[in-house]
Order: structure tokens, then C-alpha cells, then sequence
């Protein structure tokens, strides 16, 4: 189960002045379903416009209803066919998504999958909040428990040529359990949870609950 506030905590360093984002990444997709260009950039280098943009789809994911939207599931660590994309993704966490060639295999990996009635996009965020610690009576102290390095990824249908609307789908990785980095872990968003793209838990992320 995922804690309501931990998620809000998080979101809480997603404005434009307590910004923890420190890049984006990304690739479109045209109604073909084949690659129509992508980007890597230092997320202060966009205009305030562009961040401000992002910064409200990367806030869609964890800012989901908990347990609903929003769902956790568990990541298989090993030989397992699943681990390929916990190993991929634990590799572009650690580098910030400074590495072209992994990205281009995580997006392949989406666009094998991904079942689109239309252009999308595929949008990752790397994040890095350095925890406070909290006293007994909860009240944050000044100093830093751990940093949280995280990745939030969106998929969303392309409103206009390479403009991406509203996430449709998503994911946190590492999950924020107990306010604290949990590799097992991963937290799911899906916007229409009567409908929701179930390939990307069972074929892209290879996960479960």
C-alpha cells in the first residue's frame, strides 16, 4: 500500500521555486507507431514555461489518488526475463538519464509494447530529493536522512505535433516507501483505471501486484 503522504511530500518539492527534477528526457511517436525524435536536457535549461509544463505532468503521477490511480507493485530482482527492465532502469537512475543509448533502448522497449490509438509520447523525469529527518513529535529537523534519487515516467497522447497532453499512464521508480528508497518496489499510474493500458505493467515493466 502506498502512503498518502509520502506522495505528497514528494510533490511538495515539484514547483518552480523547490524544484527537485534535474532532467528530462523523451521521444515521440507518430500515429505509425514509429520514432519521431527525442530530447535530453538539464531541466533548469528549459524556459520557466516549459518547466512549469513539466513539472505539472511529472505532479500527475505521484500526486494520483493512492491505491486507486496510483497502485504499487513489486519488481522481480535476478535471471528473471522482468529484471532486464529493474537493471535498466536502476542504470538510468544512477546516471541521470545521461546516456543516449539507454534511453533508446527503454523507449524501443515502450514502443514494442505500448498500445497507442494514436501519436504519443514518451516522457522521464530523474528527480533527487534529499530527505529531512523527522523528530518524534514529526516535525522535520534540519538535517538530511538519505537522498531519494527517483525516475517518473509519463505516456501521453500527442495533442499537436510533438506537444504531449495529459499522462494517460506512468510510473515512479524507485517506490517512496516510509519515506525511503524502495528498489523492490514501483508505483503504477494509470488515469482511467476502467480502462487502464495494462501493457505497461504486464509487457513494458514487467511487474506485479
Amino acid at each position: 500500500m502506498i502512503n498518502r503522504e509520502d506522495m505528497l511530500e514528494l510533490t511538495r518539492r515539484m514547483t518552480v521555486s523547490r524544484n527537485c527534477l534535474t532532467r528530462v528526457a523523451g521521444c515521440y511517436v507518430d500515429a505509425d507507431g514509429e520514432f519521431d525524435g527525442s530530447f535530453n536536457i538539464n531541466f533548469q535549461k528549459l524556459r520557466v514555461s516549459e518547466r512549469e509544463k513539466n513539472l505539472e505532468f511529472a505532479k500527475k503521477i505521484p500526486f494520483a489518488k493512492t491505491n486507486e490511480n496510483l497502485k504499487q507493485y513489486r519488481f522481480e530482482r535476478g535471471d528473471q526475463p522482468q529484471a532486464s527492465m529493474w537493471t535498466l532502469l536502476m542504470s538510468l537512475r544512477n546516471v541521470g538519464l545521461k546516456n543516449d543509448a539507454m534511453m533508446d533502448t527503454f523507449y524501443d522497449l515502450v514502443m514494442e509494447h505500448y498500445q497507442a490509438e494514436g501519436p504519443y509520447a514518451i516522457f522521464l523525469y530523474h528527480g533527487s530529493y534529499d530527505v529531512p529527518l523527522k523528530g518524534k513529535d514529526k516535525e522535520y529537523q534540519g538535517e538530511s536522512e538519505e537522498v531519494y534519487q527517483f525516475l517518473i515516467g509519463t505516456i501521453s497522447p500527442q495533442v499537436a505535433d510533438q506537444e504531449p497532453g495529459e499522462p494517460v499512464c506512468g510510473f515512479l521508480f524507485p517506490a517512496f516507501t516510509d519515506r525511503s528508497t524502495d528498489i523492490q518496489h514501483i508505483n503504477v499510474y494509470q488515469s482511467d483505471i476502467l480502462r487502464p493500458h495494462q501493457e505497461l505493467e504486464k509487457k513494458i515493466l514487467r511487474c506485479w501486484g
